[in-house]
């Protein structure tokens, strides 16, 4: 059961996987491991519960950040992450991503390692400000989050109410580890109801970045996608979704203040307590095509 999957199709006409792109091993790690438990009843049983790792990163040797993740596809995960901190300005930049379980075995105590390789080095990272968000597990930016985030702009992409509702229920009806394990986090992106790519991860915040690495390496564009989440559309998720630039959000949650405050600036679409046909739009309503039952499509 993976916890990324990129579906059939996911490389389309938009992947131009070209010879700058960097190297990457595949060190997809278990998922899911079996423990033994003990019910209300006093009897034993085996179940699967996730698989959590730690993943250290280092620039170019230099430690950079320990990940909390699953493991399902790490060289992703960091690559996204890069990208999203505003460590690295273009893909091309990365020789290679390098990825070794074996140290340590993942555990807590003994992390895995994944090496970044840049072709011609990085400025030095500033260790502070550093900020501890609400992502699950804690995540971290460097620097200030609202940085640039003036000088994104979005495209005109609208999303049907009909579409909403068809990519809520793909959710509901994927196969996934928290339907076997619980005590994950899924992010999706969606192109029209076709759903592109699928994540799981400890922390949501794993999960963008993976999907973010994706269409990095793949040069999908976000103009005419639609961000899927199964937490809430905090600042951080928000500004995430912005700069992969995609300019709708979807989240079986809610969303905090600060995060609806960067929605209506960036003017992104975030739709939050979506489940089965009932949702709460709560920023640019215009890129909703309203289709209430009984009456035509008609635009906001």
């Amino acid at each position: 059961m993976a916890a990324v999957s990129p579906l059939p199709g996911a490389v389309s006409s938009e992947a131009d996987l070209s010879v700058a792109k960097p190297g990457l091993t595949q060190a997809s790690a278990a998922l899911t491991q079996g423990v033994q438990v003990i019910n209300e009843f006093g009897e034993t049983s085996t179940i699967a519960i996730p698989a959590e790792r730690a993943l250290t990163v280092y620039l170019d040797k230099r430690e950079l950040v320990t990940l909390m993740t699953l493991g399902a596809h790490p060289e992703w995960l960091v690559l996204g992450f890069l990208r999203n901190q505003r460590l690295i300005a273009s893909v091309d930049e990365i020789e290679s991503i390098t990825v070794d379980w074996s140290i340590g075995e993942g555990e807590l105590g003994q992390p895995g390692v994944a090496a970044v390789k840049t072709r011609r080095g990085v400025a030095e990272v500033p260790p502070a400000p550093r900020v501890v968000t609400t992502g699950c597990g804690q995540g971290s930016v460097f620097g200030d989050l609202m940085d640039d985030i003036d000088a994104i702009v979005l495209a005109p992409a609208q999303i049907a109410q009909a579409t909403l509702y068809s990519l809520v229920n793909a959710i509901r009806i994927q196969e996934t580890t928290y339907k076997s394990a619980g005590s994950v986090h899924a992010c999706a992106l969606f192109q029209g109801d076709e759903m592109r790519m699928f994540v799981e991860d400890v922390g949501r915040h794993n999960a963008v970045d993976t999907i973010a690495g994706w269409m990095w390496m793949h040069d999908v564009s976000g103009d005419d996608k639609v961000f899927y989440t199964t937490g809430r559309l905090t600042s951080e998720m928000v500004i995430k979704s912005a700069q992969m630039g995609v300019p709708i959000a979807v989240s079986r949650s809610g969303i905090t203040q600060m995060g609806l405050d960067v929605a209506r600036r960036v003017g992104l679409c975030a739709i939050g307590r979506a489940t089965h046909k009932r949702f709460l739009c709560f920023s640019a309503p215009e890129r909703l095509l309203w289709q209430p039952e009984g009456q035509p499509a008609r635009t906001a």
